[in-house]
């Protein structure tokens, strides 16, 4: 027997893998680049650069990004206010009644004795400053003139606001507040008068008090007193050295603030004339062959533009054509001709789009569509009926699964509907005794006559009429009765039923009315935007440069209206924004605004550096290609405001004002410029209702959504659902007063509701206007006034109850 061979040990898949040892055979990066001293191959030169930076690579790309972002602002802050550049323009509002201003501007002229300080025609003080090389523009708005405080702010580069001791902030001054953050507010400065006069002990609750109404809308902002000529000097400093923060309407648009206005008319009977404005050119080149506007007004065009010598300069230079100077003495005028227009690059005032009658032109079908058209839309089905029996009355013969059916109690219906009548009997009992007795309510005459001065009985008829209708369409949204007197297919011949909302197609060009032969519509529109964006301006007038400017066909009543003190503002507008389009707002209502605002109704817009009113259509914010119209402006979420309105690039801020019939403008939402987008699908929702008469396992006959024959044949094919979640359509009708048979997919329930959706494409109304009237000043403003208002709609409310 042979010995026993020794078994050996074989590793199988699972066998231990050792990492091998690192002998030191490999390259470093740094042996590798003193190997190659600097040279590089030439495939990787023929490549495109890489992004992947080595270390000492990105902290230079690092220090220049940060460099070129500083050496941008301190470009920005030195075109401001120093010599050959536009004066630092602040705007001094007080949030406070109590606020002495004028206290405040004499502590800021006098704080340097070595300053210069120069005042217009326009309410615009102009201080010079030696000791910090700088020019200040100071304007004081009319306290309660809000049109006036919305224009100065669209151009100021600071804002100071005033505090009281007592209280910090009034209402007024709140609601200043409200207005401007949403319009694009400045960078903001705040200052307190009085704060030293107080005594030690009360000073630290009163400074605790102002710091936290400040919190409120810009936290982390101080406030600093003004009280001496040494505190206005520091504000002064505090003004000149802060960053500026940059509003993207001013930005890439040239604009000016009229310093001085001068009105030529060259004949009495002749209803516009040529406007002069001199000013200071702010931020972008102005050519006289762009079109300017004017807020309220709308766009015109220039005839030329003068260089005029600055009249608030210490030095006898100005700048003339190309930036050259010219010495001048105080004596003699400086006017230089800049630029005159010329009509062949001249941009034209043609806003609308001039329609061709011919080309919607559509060619009518023949009559042998029409006849197979009507060949297919009749179906014929095959019944059992008995011998003798007439096509007519073998439309009456229902079939045999209704022999089962279970008929409701039409007593309990009766019953309900002599109760609802009761109830409005009730109802209307307590609103005449209500009326009966404010009528019978006496007080004494001549406060009675005061109070009426204040009312407009039809405005209150009118308030009255929407929040019943508000109520209504919040407790049944959308629902409509279905007329007797008209047939329903005559009602809603415009309405389609659709089988889902949101997929669904609906084509945007379908069924257009005429207005859409007016606008213009962009292919790409973001493209159009970038490419107006940075096109650069050569020539015409610099930013910087004091300059007036010659307008045409501006009309009379400019100047009619026209009060010395309010500010006017120019701005130059890009291409194609004089072009009429469809725009899309994205507002919501302010909280404190609690009066319905109705879809269609009449209201101005102030957008980016417009002001117009128009009659706006709301719909719901969604993502989907249709958007469902919104009969009210919802108090809780975004909604979409579209309106015909010139072009604008966004970004751009909306606030939308309600004017009441004293003529004061109020204040019901605020928010930004969505798109400019013809094709957006507003569809209006209708909603009618039936209710169910006799109930099956899985059908049932419906009442009162139609009242003939013919309509229910007309909507067989749109698909019907319930208010508990039931989906299902029409069968057939029953008789020839409006029943109908309907199958569901599931058994009805007896309090159920049976309900068509029925949708309609809208569109805006044709209402823009470029004239707006200013709103008078407002002298006495309370919170007060809205919560009895609050009170009356609830009053209101409990009426219609």
């Amino acid at each position: 027997m042979a010995a026993d061979t020794q078994q050996t040990h074989r590793p199988g898949v699972f066998k231990q893998q050792n990492k091998g040892h690192k002998h030191g055979k490999h390259r470093s990066k740094g042996s590798l680049e003193r190997e190659t001293k600097g040279k590089v191959n030439v495939k990787v030169l023929t490549k495109k650069k890489r992004s992947a930076l080595n270390r000492a690579d990105r902290r230079h790309q690092a220090s220049q990004i940060r460099k070129q972002k500083r050496d941008e602002v301190l470009a920005k802050k030195r075109g401001r206010g120093g010599q050959g550049s536009p004066p630092h323009f602040v705007v001094i509002l007080k949030l406070h009644k109590d606020v002495d201003i004028s206290s405040v501007v004499s502590l800021l002229k006098t704080c340097d004795e070595e300053a210069t300080v120069n005042l217009n025609e326009q309410g615009i003080c102009h201080i010079s400053i030696p000791r910090f090389k700088q020019r200040v523009s100071i304007y004081t708005p009319e306290y309660g003139n809000m049109h006036a405080l919305l224009d100065a702010v669209k151009v100021a580069d600071s804002l100071l606001c005033l505090l009281s001791t007592d209280g910090g902030i009034d209402d007024f001054g709140d609601y200043c507040l409200t207005c401007l953050c949403a319009q694009g507010i400045p960078a903001v400065n705040f200052g307190v008068q009085g704060l030293k006069s107080i005594p030690h002990k009360k000073q630290s609750d009163v400074k605790k008090s102002i710091q936290k109404r400040i919190d409120k809308r810009f936290p982390g902002d101080k406030y600093h007193s003004i009280d001496s000529t040494q505190d206005a000097l520091l504000m002064l400093r505090l003004i000149t050295n802060q960053k500026l923060r940059p509003i993207f309407n001013r930005e890439y648009r040239p604009h000016l603030l009229a310093e001085d206005i001068q009105f030529e008319l060259p004949n009495e009977e002749i209803e516009v004339g040529t406007l002069k404005v001199s000013g200071y050119l702010w931020c972008q080149n102005l050519s006289v062959n762009s079109l300017i506007h004017i807020p309220g007004w709308g766009d015109f065009q220039m005839l030329q533009i003068d260089a005029v010598k600055d009249p608030n300069s210490q030095n006898q230079k100005s700048r003339g054509i190309a930036g050259q100077d010219t010495e001048m003495s105080e004596s003699e005028g400086y006017v230089t001709v800049l630029d005159k227009v010329n009509p062949l690059q001249q941009e034209s005032l043609e806003s609308e789009n001039v329609p061709d009658p011919m080309e919607g032109e559509q060619t009518w079908p023949t009559d042998e569509e029409l006849a197979e058209a009507d060949k297919n839309a009749k179906k014929k089905i095959v019944k059992k009926v008995p011998k003798g029996t007439s096509e007519y009355q073998a439309s009456w013969i229902v079939d045999s699964d209704e022999d089962n059916d279970s008929q409701l109690d039409e007593e309990s219906d009766e019953e309900d509907d002599e109760m609802q009548g009761v109830d409005e009997d009730e109802s209307g009992d307590n609103e005449s005794d209500n009326e009966e007795f404010e009528t019978l309510t006496v007080t004494e005459a001549d406060e009675d006559a005061r109070y009426d001065e204040t009312m407009d009985l039809d405005e209150e008829k009118n308030m009255l009429a929407k929040i019943k209708e508000e109520r209504l369409h919040v407790m049944f949204p959308d629902e409509v009765d279905t007329p007797m007197e008209r047939t329903a297919r005559e009602r809603f011949s415009r309405y389609r039923g659709l089988k889902s909302f949101r997929t669904s197609p609906w084509d945007p060009k379908e069924n257009l009315p005429l207005d859409y032969a007016r606008i213009f519509q962009f292919a790409n529109f973001r493209q159009t935007k970038k490419r107006v964006m940075n096109v650069e301006s050569d020539g015409g007038a610099l930013p910087g440069w004091y300059i007036t400017v010659h307008i045409a066909n501006v009309p009379k009543a400019f100047m009619e209206s026209y009060k010395p003190g309010n500010p006017i503002v120019v701005f130059g507008l890009l291409k194609h924004e004089q072009k009429m389009s469809v725009l899309n707002f994205m507002i919501k209502k302010n909280s404190f605004y609690t009066k319905p605002i109705k879809s269609k109704e009449r209201l101005i817009f102030h957008v980016g550096y417009r002001r117009f009113s128009a009659c706006p259509v709301f719909s719901q914010h969604t993502n989907g290609t249709k958007h469902k119209f919104d009969r009210f402006l919802p108090s809780d979420t975004v909604t979409i405001a579209t309106v015909y309105a010139p072009t604008m690039f966004p970004p751009a801020s909306v606030l939308v004002f309600k004017e009441t019939y004293s003529g004061e403008h109020e204040l019901v939402a605020t928010g930004s410029l969505h798109s400019v987008n013809p094709n957006r699908i507003v569809t209006k929702r209708t909603v009618l209702s039936g209710l169910p008469f006799k109930i099956n396992k899985r059908s049932a006959v419906v009442r009162f959504m139609f009242f003939n024959r013919e309509d229910i044949d007309w909507f067989k094919p749109v698909e019907l659902r319930t208010k508990w979640g039931k989906r299902g359509h029409i069968k057939e009708p029953l008789g020839t007063h409006g029943h109908m048979k309907c199958v569901f997919d599931g058994q009805l329930k007896s309090q159920d509701t049976v309900l068509m959706n029925l949708y309609k494409r809208v569109f805006p109304k044709w209402t823009y206007n470029p004239h707006v009237n200013s709103p008078p000043v407002i002298k006495e403003f309370s919170l007060d006034t809205m919560e009895t208002e609050e009170e009356e709609e609830g009053t209101a409310y409990q009426m219609f109850e």
